[in-house]
């Protein structure tokens, strides 16, 4: 789920509450979900909350990902602004599909 964000400038403290109770109820804009590109050795995730030194945390969200994940061959290769890569091997297994949540 995402939260509200208020503008650096939001003098309205109704607002400025709502956007901390939102936090502590665990609602964040930096998450979402990816499918990896069959056919391919890696899958680039594109999300405006991630920076280099942030790290992406990635869930199977299927049978096909969990198996994924199972062998072994799975990272997260790069880390910029704006961007995160996975390595993964190289199937024509659709349907690999993960939730991630980008810290820091």
């Amino acid at each position: 789920m995402t939260a509200y964000v208020p503008g650096i400038t939001e003098t309205d403290l109704k607002k400025i509450v709502l956007a901390i109770q939102q936090l502590a109820a665990g609602r964040s804009n930096a998450v979402g979900s990816v499918t990896l590109t069959p056919g391919a050795s890696s899958t680039t995730v594109t999300t405006a909350n991630c920076a280099a030194g942030s790290v992406p945390i990635l869930v199977p969200a299927s049978a096909n990902a969990a198996a994924e994940a199972g062998n072994g061959t799975m990272y997260v290769s790069a880390v910029a602004n704006g961007a995160f890569t996975v390595t993964h091997a190289n199937s024509a297994t659709a349907g690999r599909v993960f939730l991630y949540a980008v810290v820091g």
